[in-house]
């Protein structure tokens, strides 16, 4: 054998190995990308019902909203309502009830000039749930 010929047949056989070891790294990248592939399959298997689902929620949601949203409505229009009532009201009534107040005190003021029939001043209780304290004694003064 020759020189030539043992240097081809290194070259053959690194080739051979090099073939072998790309090969074997084709067959792995083959299976993981053979798993990623079923694995996005579940997820998106997965996903779709859960993406289903939100979107019932969110127009679930949105329905609940409008129906806030007129009840909201309505109850501004009633309170609207009920402020110009009122405001109609005190400005019919208002007046002459005060009026009619102001002279009813007046007539009792003149009718109750009498000094006799003035309530007497009681002395001062402190109640208690329940029960009635008497109000603190004075001290005597030394003298």
């Amino acid at each position: 054998m020759s020189g030539g010929e043992v240097a081809g047949i290194l070259v053959a056989v690194f080739w051979a190995i090099l073939v072998s070891f790309l090969a074997v790294v084709l067959v792995r990248l083959a299976q993981v990308l053979k798993a990623t592939t079923k694995m996005v399959a579940d997820v998106t298997e997965q996903a779709v019902p859960l993406l289903a689902d939100a979107s019932t929620t969110v127009r679930s949601a949105r329905t609940q909203l409008d129906r806030v949203d007129a009840i909201a409505s309505d109850v501004q229009e009633v309170t609207s309502n009920a402020s110009a009532l009122s405001s109609t009201v005190a400005s019919t009534f208002g007046g002459p009830l005060v009026k009619v107040a102001a002279f009813g005190y007046g007539v009792r003021k003149a009718l109750g000039k009498n000094t006799d029939d003035a309530p007497k001043k009681t002395s001062r209780r402190t109640v208690i749930v329940g029960r009635t304290v008497p109000t603190p004694r004075r001290r005597k003064q030394k003298g």
